[in-house]
């Protein structure tokens, strides 16, 4: 197994032979990173729901935020308010973006017999493992699939970081906004 695309090694696991009847904590760690890897990207694809849907709620229902999208704001508006505006329009636009690209769906160029999308590639591999009973099969299998998660929770968790930055932004330009409208 050559170097993957995320930047590991295959560290020698196709030539080790564990025991796993000795050896099965690494096998049960293994098993319980990928769970744990699994579950991390679930959870920031709900915080990126949780900001798309703060940001939409926000345009939605309040009237200065909707002004922010209008040109009389600009043309007719005090400084501290187009400037408020136009952060907060694009910090919002940011936000939603960056929510969206968190559950963008993901291509690997790794991939393992544990990611439907690959199964066609791997079945025979995994019934000839199967046949010779290949536990070691199994324990790289785990460790590519958690290479694999390791990549995509990486990629959404920096654009949920970055919208959750922005929805900061955008919540410090509302105040500045109201306290230029209130003026």
């Amino acid at each position: 197994m050559a170097d993957l695309e995320v930047g590991y090694s295959d560290d020698g696991l196709n030539s080790a032979d564990m025991e796993f009847e000795r050896d099965s904590e690494y096998f049960d760690h293994i098993r319980k990173v990928n769970d744990v890897f699994y579950d991390q990207i679930k959870i920031s694809d709900q915080k990126a729901a949780y900001i798309f849907t703060f940001i939409l709620a926000f345009l939605v229902s309040s009237s200065e935020v909707r002004g922010v999208f209008s040109l009389d704001r600009y043309l007719n508006g005090t400084f501290i308010g187009i400037i408020a505006s136009l952060l907060l329009g694009a910090a919002a636009l940011f936000s939603a973006i960056c929510a969206i690209s968190v559950v963008m769906p993901r291509k690997s160029a790794k991939t393992s017999s544990l990611f439907w999308g690959a199964w066609a590639r791997h079945r025979e591999e995994f019934l000839d493992a199967a046949r010779r009973k290949d536990p070691n099969y199994l324990f790289r299998e785990y460790v590519s699939n958690v290479d694999t998660l390791a990549e995509i929770a990486r990629a959404k968790y920096r654009f949920a970081g970055l919208a959750f930055r922005g929805l900061v932004v955008a919540v410090i330009a509302y105040v500045l906004l109201l306290l230029a409208v209130t003026r």
